[in-house]
């Protein structure tokens, strides 16, 4: 189960370059459901994503590299390019302190910045290990607008845009 919330962002972090950056290509082969191909960095997957916005059924799948630029070619809309830096969360705040083990919960912003045909796109998410940690955390100052309910902020869809957001 994957369970995020996604927000746009007001300003990049300072002292980005600090952070693990991963370079990130994505295409969809079907986006109801959603069956994505992934190459990050030097690692290749197919996922299967359910139906949701902020929680959803995800499995991932191992692919070697013949085999996703093989089905690179039979994806449809556009290709999404990125680069994701990975930054820790420091001390996560939430609305609630009646979150069980909260002084365990570590949490991550996955920060995406796109290339063309979405630039100058800029997402943030963060993954969490609950539902009730999902809705009870406070976004940091950085972020804007949540848009974890909003089914144009999803990859897929993007795909099959013709122009940023």
């Amino acid at each position: 189960m994957e369970i995020e919330r996604k927000f746009t962002v007001k300003k990049l972090p300072d002292h980005l370059s600090q952070y693990p950056c991963r370079i990130i290509e994505q295409a969809y082969l079907n986006t109801d459901p959603v069956v994505r191909i992934r190459r990050q960095d030097d690692d290749y997957y197919l996922t299967y994503k359910g139906r949701g916005l902020m929680a959803r059924e995800e499995y991932n799948l191992p692919l070697n590299e013949p085999s996703y630029y093989h089905l690179r070619d039979k994806a449809d809309g556009n290709v999404i390019s990125k680069k994701r830096y990975v930054i820790p969360i420091a001390h996560p705040t939430f609305m609630s302190d009646c979150i069980e083990n909260i002084d365990r919960i570590s949490l991550f912003v996955e920060l995406d910045i796109f290339e063309e045909p979405f630039a100058p796109l800029v997402i943030a998410e963060v993954e969490f290990p609950s539902e009730e940690t999902a809705h009870a955390f406070v976004p940091l100052d950085w972020f804007d607008q949540d848009v974890t309910d909003d089914p144009s902020y999803h990859n897929s869809n993007l795909s099959r845009r013709t122009m940023p957001l």
